[in-house]
């Protein structure tokens, strides 16, 4: 067997085992493809795939095994490279944040700002996406880090630290009813609610809360982002329950925030990358800022 195989291998599973797009891929005509999956099979005496007719619909048990070493192998592939890398220039290169809307707004403006200060020749991109793609980024390798609040515990292929904890508010406009008084699930469940889109900011913790307590959410209108959510607050389409961290004082106003620390269960926003990976100077870095940030953040 040999490297090109092994990242044959890799690039199959990476394009649902599509020989035509995996040719491409490698720059390669695809019957090159498939006679390199041929002698490789023929190497180790046994198929790696399980196809129907001539086309490939998985991994067999052994492909399986062998494909968790081809990933082992792979990590340490780009590991030498950052090495290097790091080794020879830590202030060229590009650092990968995959993240949610919450979090960009709120949590890495100032991290960012001081990074771009100490580091002025690394590139920064962001991906705002779902609690669960950010996982599939980490494992594609199309992040560096991941940081939100959803999911990231579960994954024992990451390296997972707490960043802060927060609470969620209920958000109203002056003169509702909620604006004053005591806040109650009771009371919250006898209105319209609008709140984050499932496994997004704590969304699941809302839900725990009124399981928990045997009562109704209404849940009139659901979206990731809490500047949206605030929108139709403000057109008196229900209460806003949103993460602290997002209600602005000064921009926010004219509507009143209530907290909800007692009601509904606290949040942990985290940092996660792939326990196997090799972290430059610029990334340690970056992330010792987002934790001090949090510092800053937290209930």
């Amino acid at each position: 067997m040999n490297l090109n195989q092994l990242e044959l291998l890799r690039t199959l599973h990476e394009t649902g085992f599509n020989l035509s797009r995996a040719a491409d891929k490698m720059h390669v005509v695809q019957s090159a493809v498939s006679r390199q999956l041929q002698l490789f099979e023929a190497e180790l005496g046994s198929p790696l795939f399980a196809r129907q007719g001539k086309k490939l619909i998985g991994l067999t048990p052994l492909g399986e095994r062998i494909m968790a070493e081809v990933d082992l192998i792979n990590q340490a592939k780009k590991n030498i490279q950052l090495i290097a890398d790091d080794f020879l220039d830590s202030s060229s290169g590009t650092l990968h944040i995959a993240t949610t809307h919450t979090q960009a707004k709120y949590l890495l403006p100032g991290p960012i700002a001081r990074f771009r200060l100490r580091y002025p020749g690394i590139k920064i991109y962001m991906v705002q996406s779902s609690p669960d793609n950010l996982i599939d980024l980490l494992h594609q390798h199309k992040a560096d880090i991941a940081i939100c609040t959803e999911r990231l515990a579960e994954d024992d292929k990451l390296v997972v630290k707490p960043c802060y904890h927060w609470h969620h508010v209920a958000v109203v406009p002056k003169g509702h009813p909620l604006a004053e008084g005591d806040i109650t699930l009771q009371r919250l469940s006898a209105e319209p609610i609008l709140t984050y889109t499932p496994g997004f900011t704590g969304r699941s913790a809302i839900e725990k809360a009124f399981v928990d307590a045997h009562l109704p959410l209404d849940i009139n209108l659901a979206a990731a982002d809490s500047d949206v959510i605030k929108t139709y607050v403000r057109l008196g389409m229900g209460v806003g329950i949103i993460a602290g961290t997002s209600y602005e004082p000064v921009k926010d106003a004219d509507l009143v925030a209530r907290s909800l620390m007692d009601l509904i269960p606290s949040s942990t926003t985290k940092i996660a990358y792939l326990r196997q990976l090799y972290l430059p100077s610029y990334c340690q870095y970056f992330i010792d800022e987002l934790l001090a940030e949090a510092a800053t953040k937290s209930d």
